[in-house]
């Protein structure tokens, strides 16, 4: 194979958790481990660090255990490589790992590299989902030729930050596969948290030699840990509903609102199968309190948090532009300090009419809060295709919120300009209300009486069939299965009252999609329904 090294990313000032190269595992502080196992097959390994004296411990101890290292830019750490490695040849096979990573070791890395020298590539990833690996068993490889080319083009502080992409531009991304069959994306062995490096611990812990130890042994430990996701791959449109987080929500609701421990279990276990968003309001009651309390813990790289202006109800309909830009404001900056955020991820109109009424004012105080980096996108929350129309013709909007449930017919020609728009631009499409409120679930015909409904049986019986003609598990699995096989939707929120309800609706949301032909089936047979029940804002006595 060709002369190679294997270089290590690292810094003391890591903001979630600060210092964590130098935590201990198994007695190694975690970059001497890093660089360990990554030589255990005869590697060359070097540390690249910073030259701040806020890294100076950690050269003291990379020092003291005889592990090469540099010192060069805090912030290029593309020149940080190129500077480190001035003395080898363009040909050399540069390895790019980064300390908070420590289970990849030598035998992957010369997996990785015979795949590289195989498939004639200039760059190869192995990392997660794609690879069929946990997160965090993560290894970059490329040519040192590539890199100082990178170097000289480069002029975005993002690609001499982040080192490859300006080399993944210009050759492809391409990813490791031989390992793919696994299927084990939705596991997590990195340091981000405190959480994580207990974990890691653990991990560790199982083993006589954390540096020979191999990293395929680790992975397999690894899905027997206790805090294992609850499925192998993440469930990446499952959307946690916040609401339930907050206050007693939901016709349906039996349990109440979770208390703040079950909360906190509920939010880390739902990020650790892949959840990629939580939906919470400013008028959810205590829901984005609690959010952001769990997620100040270090978990706030992991997931989105999407919430909602105040649906400003107490505002005067003559309010002029000074006075909507304080009530906004309020709202914006109130959501920020409950949900421990100087920026939010999503901003979005809780109500549609708000992207133009008081004059558009609103709406234009939005705009100027994401130009200030307050919010770093904007969403709208839409009742009906008139609304969603309006949504698709405002170029701001990124994210939208629609109802849509397999009883609900109205959508047709909305769904065929989502698609032509997001072949356009960035567009994200979350559906909420799948289960009306639960109302679905629920075969109480008072229930349904208050949704409009006189006759709900008819409904069940039809529901039931559809459950037993498509193979599903349950009514609840179909009712989601519907939603999110729809090849227009990116996410569906869920409200959940219980870390049960969470597993259960993980489990759902892992299993295959409905086929074309099972959804146009449904399409075909169902029964145009009253739009009294399917805007939950015309039920009586309602939550909407």
């Amino acid at each position: 194979m060709s002369d190679s090294i294997v270089v290590i990313q690292a810094r003391s000032s890591s903001s979630r958790l600060p210092g964590k190269v130098l935590l201990p595992i198994h007695e190694h502080p975690l970059a001497v481990l890093v660089a360990k196992r990554a030589a255990n097959r005869g590697k060359k390994t070097i540390v690249v660090t910073s030259n701040e004296p806020s890294d100076d411990p950690l050269c003291r101890v990379l020092e003291d255990f005889g592990q090469a290292f540099f010192r060069g830019s805090l912030n290029n750490t593309l020149n940080r490589f190129t500077t480190a490695l001035s003395s080898y040849p363009d040909s050399t096979l540069v390895f790019r790992l980064t300390a908070d990573n420590p289970v990849p070791d030598g035998a992957l890395l010369e997996e990785v590299e015979a795949e590289f020298l195989s498939r004639g590539l200039n760059y190869l990833c192995c990392n997660g989902e794609e690879s069929g690996l946990p997160y965090g068993v993560s290894v970059e490889l490329m040519r040192l030729r590539d890199l100082r080319n990178a170097e000289q083009q480069a002029s975005e502080a993002y690609d001499m930050e982040h080192v490859t992409p300006f080399i993944i531009r210009e050759n492809g991304l391409q990813y490791f596969k031989k390992h793919q069959s696994l299927g084990l994306g939705a596991f997590r062995c990195t340091i981000d948290t405190f959480d994580d490096y207990l974990n890691i611990q653990e991990l560790f812990n199982e083993v006589e030699d954390p540096v020979q130890v191999s990293a395929m042994q680790l992975i397999e430990t690894l899905q027997n840990l206790p805090n294992r996701p609850s499925v192998s791959q993440p469930v990446s449109k499952l959307v946690m509903g916040g609401a339930q987080l907050g206050f007693h929500y939901g016709i349906a609701n039996n349990l109440g609102q979770p208390s703040l421990e079950d909360a906190e279990q509920m939010i880390k276990k739902a990020i650790n199968n892949g959840v990629e968003y939580i939906d919470t309001a400013h008028a959810y009651g205590e829901s984005e309190a609690v959010i952001g309390a769990v997620l100040q813990q270090g978990w706030e790289s992991r997931v989105k948090v999407i919430t909602k202006l105040s649906p400003l109800e107490e505002c005067s309909p003559t309010a002029d532009y000074p006075m909507i830009k304080a009530w906004v404001e309020s709202s914006v900056f109130g959501s920020c300090r409950l949900l421990r955020r100087v920026c939010l991820d999503c901003l979005m109109l809780h109500r549609a009419e708000h992207l133009t009424t008081f004059g558009g004012n609103i709406f234009r105080v939005l705009k100027d809060l994401k130009r200030s980096e307050v919010i770093a996108e904007l969403g709208v929350s839409v009742q009906t295709p008139e609304e969603l129309d309006l949504a698709l013709e405002t170029p701001e909007i990124s994210v939208i919120q629609i109802p849509f449930n397999i009883l609900d017919h109205r959508w047709g020609a909305g769904i065929e300009k989502v698609r032509e728009v997001k072949k356009g631009r960035h567009l994200i499409i979350h559906v909420r209300s799948s289960l009306l409120q639960g109302l679905l679930l629920s075969e109480v015909e008072s229930a349904w009486n208050r949704a409009n409904v006189a006759e709900p049986s008819v409904i069940w019986r039809w529901l039931a069939t559809q459950v037993k003609e498509a193979g599903r598990k349950n009514l609840l699995d179909l009712c989601l299965a519907y939603v999110y096989s729809q090849d227009w939707v990116d996410g569906v929120v869920v409200g959940m009252e219980s870390v049960d309800q969470l597993e259960e609706n993980i489990r759902l949301f892992s299993a295959p999609e409905l086929t074309t032909k099972e959804l146009s089936q449904i399409v075909l047979n169902r029964q145009t329904q009253d739009e009294r029940l399917l805007n939950p804002g015309n039920w009586k006595e309602s939550i909407s």
